[in-house]
């Protein structure tokens, strides 16, 4: 048996949307998906604007671009995520400032937060990493006190919800993404978020090579080619219909791991406080860390294929200029690997894995 970590499930009416961009001939960036996708994700977060971008760290670029974030600024990011909000950052000219996880729900941690700040900080961007919430009450106190933007990456949290409301509704403005291994995937392709007119203004007028209102052709400031394909946000519009099936089944997945794993010496991500945790990625942490990459090994033998957790950026060459300790997010990386976890996965495929899982432990 063979057992991706991902796949896209492409079972709605993507094949009829795309048909249609391609017989209208409208297959770039014009047409009428991009608005209606941007309109229908809005809706379905809770948020008044949105604006399709070509992928998920070009919206990270965009929303702190419109913020006005740039060299001088720093910026609070979690280290314990994929190296593209730390990057996004670094686009701007901004410094990005690492801070720790929390242990139990692996998300930014609310109290090595206020000693991070600055003069010169200017945003916080809490990262919903796996599909769990951040402790977004805290944080938004946080900022509030400070005088602070929250920037949310929310590319692994689609649908995730804390108190009852959706994650991207939280902060001044938000970004996702749609990657082929996304809840909802367009290929590639991405989306900023906001309640604030201004910003939605000024990340149009960003994303569209800085192309003036009112004068066709004419540009007034230097902008970027950051749009969406009309045919990549018909494939998102037909996804989107489907994300409620897709988050069930997730979560039905997420909880049949978590059953059948019990008594082994690993944890499964859980969810902690008032929060939908969507599970993105089932995400596990092995009790002994050497067991994380031997386990791994077992299970590609036996053709289930894993994923590392992602590395602590402040580790990696680029941004480890300063050398800092950063203990619960490099224990979450080196002991966390994601567990095969998209919404078509059988039943039974889930039980092969647990079942090479519990055998690895019983002959280790």
């Amino acid at each position: 048996m063979k057992i991706p970590v991902y796949q896209p499930s492409l079972t709605g009416n993507e094949k009829k949307y795309v048909d249609d961009c391609i017989d209208s001939g409208w297959i770039s960036s014009k047409g009428k998906y991009n608005d209606l996708f941007a309109e229908k994700f809005g809706e379905y977060i809770g948020v008044k604007y949105g604006t399709t971008v070509s992928n998920g760290t070009l919206a990270l670029h965009l929303a702190l671009m419109a913020l006005g974030i740039g060299p001088g600024d720093e910026v609070i990011v979690p280290s314990f995520t994929y190296i593209a909000s730390a990057n996004a950052v670094k686009y701007t000219g901004a410094k990005v400032v690492f801070a720790d996880s929390k242990e139990n729900s692996w998300q930014l941690d609310p109290d090595d937060i206020e000693h991070r700040i600055t003069e010169r900080t200017r945003a916080i961007m809490p990262v919903h990493l796996y599909g769990h919430p951040c402790d977004m009450d805290a944080i938004l106190a946080i900022a509030s006190k400070h005088r602070l933007f929250v920037i949310e990456d929310c590319a692994e949290a689609i649908g995730s919800e804390y108190k009852g409301k959706k994650i991207g509704s939280f902060g001044v403005i938000a970004a996702f993404s749609f990657f082929g291994n996304k809840t909802i995937t367009c290929g590639e392709g991405g989306m900023v978020l906001t309640n604030d007119k201004t910003l939605y203004e000024r990340a149009i007028h960003l994303k569209g090579q800085g192309l003036a209102a009112h004068r066709e052709y004419w540009h007034d400031i230097i902008g970027y080619n950051y749009r969406m394909t009309n045919i990549a946000a018909a494939i998102g519009l037909a996804q989107l219909e489907q994300v409620d099936s897709f988050v069930d089944r997730k979560i039905e997945i997420a909880n049949m791991y978590k059953k059948l794993l019990e008594g082994l010496p690993i944890k499964v991500q859980e969810s902690v406080g008032d929060v939908k945790h969507t599970y993105w990625m089932v995400s596990i942490t092995c009790d002994q860390i050497e067991d994380r990459d031997k386990l791994r090994d077992f299970l590609r033998n036996e053709g289930v294929e894993t994923r590392p957790a992602f590395y602590p950026i402040h580790t990696m060459p680029m941004y480890s200029e300063r050398y800092q300790r950063l203990l619960v997010a490099e224990k979450l990386s080196w002991s966390g690997m994601n567990l095969p976890s998209y919404p078509g996965l059988k039943d039974k495929e889930i039980k092969y894995v647990c079942d090479n899982i519990k055998k690895y432990f019983a002959i280790k």
